[in-house]
């Protein structure tokens, strides 16, 4: 047994050397107003030339897709994607990542099948905040051992932490804070690296501090979003002059596994991806239409949480989903949700979410659902991080499980007017929301008649709900 935990001092040391090794550039991001920085490798070799992935910064928002890494077959990945966006002023906001997939170091004997770094930072007139959600590392294995924990020693030749960072911030100074993913330290020579190596996959950085507010006639004031969710909930498509940002050309790999065709039954749909729009700022089309019968069951794509379920103008009903590795997933123009479409919700995939329509901006087309897919690693481009959905759609798994035409249902006050009443698309099932497409036969248990004897065992009665 070569892994172990390493000890607090240890623990200690390495988080200061994540301090030094996030570059000094704070000085700068308290005068600028809000800053983002991340990067997806980099390798540290004293006395000889190191390598690593291209740095991406904001103000201007950028992103960067490198594509495989190799550094001497001594560190490789599949992938490696790093975006940062800021925007100042008195809302000030920043957000960073970096993700890299399967990576391998010293030949396999520390492995990951993916890396991700996640840094967000708000701040306003009295307050300031921010957060490393979405940080992770998923598969990790060194010398042959699953890392379950924050940190490991590397039997006498180095050790690792996971998820280390720090972050400062009051509503004067603003907020400022960083993540470095995953960070490998050599405390002696190994693998041809000298001892003082060090690896850092992962890193994102944000600062943002208010500026002090204008007088409230030169402040414009924000569109009101009908749902009522909480800004920066979802990276929403807003109305406007096209465009802004050309489409991300890549179709970076999903990690957390297990996906699903989201439409239940008969449907169809062609690549529209980059699409002229003029119905939001972009101009373009943000993912693929599945044309399918009005009501029919939309599912998870993953094992997820729902989030930002209500209506808007564009989309009509429609939710958000994020799965374990952070990436999201938008559905639109719903005719109606099921009982599980609720802020918070726990899914898994497979389960039935909610029904097809024509709902927002799509009403008088036919019925379809609006399908995107935001990689996690882009979401620092805001709604701009949507790639081409059709090469995921395509390799999907299609349930098979049994047809119907039934299920509860229900759908928001201001959709009434653009979708028929739930109780005219699906009926005679008890819950249709507790269905799972990966289970067979639970499709069809959910929608059989329930019968229950009387009393006296003579007859039959469907049992009331």
């Amino acid at each position: 047994m070569f892994v172990k935990r390493a000890s607090v001092g240890l623990l200690a040391a390495l988080l200061l050397l994540t301090a030094a090794a996030a570059d000094a550039g704070w000085q700068q991001a308290r005068a600028s107003g809000a800053t983002a920085r991340a990067y997806a490798i980099r390798v540290v070799v004293p006395g000889q030339p190191g390598a690593e992935t291209p740095t991406v910064t904001a103000p201007e928002d950028s992103v960067v897709f490198s594509g495989s890494f190799d550094y001497n077959k001594l560190v490789t990945s599949g992938s490696a994607n790093a975006s940062a966006s800021a925007s100042a002023g008195s809302s000030a906001n920043a957000t960073a990542s970096a993700e890299v997939s399967n990576l391998s170091v010293f030949g396999g004997e520390i492995a990951a099948t993916s890396v991700v770094a996640q840094a967000h930072a708000e701040a306003s007139a009295g307050a300031a905040k921010g957060d490393i959600s979405g940080s992770a590392v998923t598969e990790l294995v060194a010398l042959g051992q699953p890392v379950t924990g924050t940190s490991a020693q590397l039997a006498d030749w180095g050790s690792l932490t996971t998820v280390a960072g720090g972050a400062s911030g009051s509503p004067a100074t603003g907020y400022r804070g960083s993540v470095t993913a995953l960070e490998i330290r050599l405390t002696a020579e190994h693998g041809g690296l000298p001892a003082g190596t060090t690896i850092l996959v992962g890193y994102a950085e944000v600062a943002a501090q208010a500026s002090p507010p204008e007088p409230p006639v030169q402040v414009p004031k924000p569109p009101k979003d009908e749902s009522g969710r909480k800004p920066g909930s979802a990276p929403e498509p807003t109305p406007g002059f096209p465009p802004v940002r050309q489409p991300p050309d890549i179709t970076p790999k999903l990690t957390a596994g297990g996906y699903v065709f989201p439409v239940y039954g008969p449907s169809s749909f062609v690549d529209t991806f980059g699409a002229l729009r003029g119905d939001i700022s972009t101009g373009w089309h943000h993912g693929d239409d599945i044309f399918a019968p009005l009501g029919a069951p939309l599912l998870a794509v993953a094992s997820g949480t729902v989030f930002s379920v209500g209506w808007n103008k564009i989309g009509g009903n429609r939710l958000w989903l994020r799965d374990g590795q952070g990436n999201l997933f938008y559905y639109a123009h719903l005719s109606a949700f099921s009982p599980l479409a609720v802020n918070g919700s726990k899914v898994n995939a497979g389960d039935v979410v909610g029904f097809v329509g024509n709902t927002g901006d799509a009403q008088g087309t036919p019925f379809h659902l609006h399908f995107e897919i935001h990689p996690v690693g882009l979401l620092g481009l805001g709604y701009d991080g949507a790639v081409n959905p059709t090469s995921y759609l395509l390799a999907w798994k299609h349930l098979e499980d049994v047809s119907f035409a039934g299920g509860d249902a229900w759908a928001p006050f201001h959709s009434l007017g653009n979708a028929p009443k739930p109780g005219a698309i699906l009926l005679t099932a008890t819950d249709i929301s507790s269905a799972d497409g990966l289970v067979p036969g639970s499709l069809q248990r959910v929608v059989r008649p329930l019968i229950v004897r009387s009393d006296n065992f003579s007859s039959k009665k469907p049992k009331k709900p």
